[in-house]
């Protein structure tokens, strides 16, 4: 392969996933807004996480292994699209079937683009004799550089489609939603915020799904098929519980993973509240559904920047200033949601600052995370990583399961439960970690025989 298919292939999974996630993102942003009657949004999404904890233990390899990196991507797209479909009759159990499928593959898809990029990546280091790990983390900075841009063009797109309906409310109702820590979503039916016509839905959902399709499209009219220098054993065509004993062991075993629980499990719920709880209870219910993609373009790109910029800055600071200013800001963030209350009548820029604060903490959170993981579990990295998906996919669950059962003030409760928790868990690692590095006690034979050899 040339350099510059290899150069052709890594923009092609990069613009793949741009159009794939340009739809999925701001749609599951939308979900507990546009179709919060009965819960059908959060359950979908609940139902992704769900089966994605089962995908992830069970199916990358099995999956790639038959299919092949290349054609492994399209075809576990095509799940992302029939829900984006779905979502043009959004009723309970067409949802939620088309979110299992969608959760299924949705773990091998991932794992085949990593596979794929890091296979360019190790073949352009030996055509260029670069460092092989300095042209990985090359090639993959340039697709999240573009992956996170969708967080930008799917909230364009749907700010943009939903703000046709510009509408005053005209409603006799002179009662205002009860909005904030306050609000309950089955007392909210009465909410005009959440109400538009089914058209414009209608118009969006289908520009979402041509945006998934065009993914698919791209990525098997354009991505060379390749053969891995790993060759695939007899093993891996094969459904296995090999890394769900692998799992379930290193937990078992692990101190240090069990003290990261908490705060891991916190990586979903943090992610599940912004997309689902303040853009239901604060954005929709109070401002309108139409300007939660303009609030979300703000969140992702101060995500997408603080991501960049702190991945580059740990390596100089530690992790540990970073967790400061997550423990930080994200309780701070969540003590203004429990005492403000929301109104019509509000000043849109305190939701953009909410949300650009909040976009600053997650990127602390996903990528500090991550590389905390890398560094402590260097001699059984998958399993710790399936660890890592396992939990933090329990927080999504947990929180999209019970998003459409109880009010936002006892969300706000859960959300501080996991960041003090997982906070008190973090400083112990960290302790933990310090004493392993401390050097041992000199004893007094070994400074007597130091003396004598000075002496000496």
């Amino acid at each position: 392969m040339t350099k510059f298919k290899i150069f052709k292939n890594v923009g092609v999974v990069s613009l793949g996933f741009l159009f794939l996630f340009t739809s999925f993102q701001s749609m599951a942003n939308l979900q507990t807004s546009l179709n919060k009657e009965d819960g059908v949004g959060a359950y979908s999404l609940s139902t992704i996480y769900a089966t994605l904890i089962v995908s992830c233990i069970f199916l990358p390899k099995f999956v790639i292994a038959r299919l092949g990196c290349k054609w492994t991507i399209p075809v576990c797209m095509l799940g992302y699209a029939l829900y984006m479909a779905a979502n043009l009759h959004a009723v309970i159990w067409l949802m939620t079937l088309a979110g299992a499928v969608l959760g299924i593959g949705a773990a091998p898809m991932w794992s085949a683009k990593c596979t794929y990029l890091t296979q360019m990546g190790v073949w352009y280091s030996r055509m260029t004799k670069q460092s092989q790990d300095a042209v990985i983390n090359k090639f993959f900075g340039f697709f999240f550089m573009a992956f996170q841009t969708s967080q930008i063009w799917g909230n364009l797109i749907s700010s943009t489609v939903l703000e046709k309906d510009d509408d005053d409310d005209d409603s006799d109702d002179d009662d205002d939603p009860v909005c904030g820590r306050d609000f309950a979503p089955e007392e909210s039916s009465n909410n005009t915020g959440f109400t538009q016509p089914q058209h414009l839905v209608d118009t969006l959902c289908i520009i979402y799904l041509v945006s998934a399709v065009i993914a698919m499209l791209v990525v098997s009219v354009l991505l060379d098929p390749i053969t891995l220098d790993r060759e695939t054993s007899a093993e891996d065509r094969k459904l296995s519980p090999h890394l769900l004993k692998a799992t379930v062991k290193h937990l078992a075993s692990s101190p240090t993973q069990m003290l990261l629980i908490p705060l891991t499990v916190y990586s979903g719920v943090e992610q599940a509240f912004i997309g689902g709880d303040f853009t239901q209870s604060y954005v929709s219910c109070a401002l309108g559904v139409k300007f939660v993609g303009f609030i979300f373009i703000v969140y992702g790109v101060v995500d997408s920047f603080c991501s960049f910029s702190f991945g580059r800055l740990v390596q100089y600071v530690g992790h540990i200033p970073f967790f400061v200013l997550v423990f930080i800001v994200h309780p701070a963030l969540l003590a203004v949601l429990w005492v403000w209350e929301p109104g019509s009548d509000d000043n849109a820029v305190i939701y953009y600052l909410i949300a650009a604060a909040w976009g600053m903490g997650d990127a602390v959170i996903q990528t500090q995370i991550n590389a905390l993981y890398g560094a402590l579990f260097t001699e059984n990295t998958e399993a710790a990583f399936a660890n890592y998906r396992l939990w933090e996919s329990g927080g999504f669950v947990m929180t999209y399961a019970y998003q459409n059962s109880i009010k936002t003030e006892f969300k706000i409760y859960i959300c501080l439960f996991f960041i003090v928790s997982g906070m008190v868990g973090y400083a112990l690692v960290e302790i933990k970690e310090r004493k392993k590095l401390r050097p041992p006690p000199e004893t007094p034979n070994a400074a007597i025989e130091g003396q004598g050899q000075e002496q000496g």
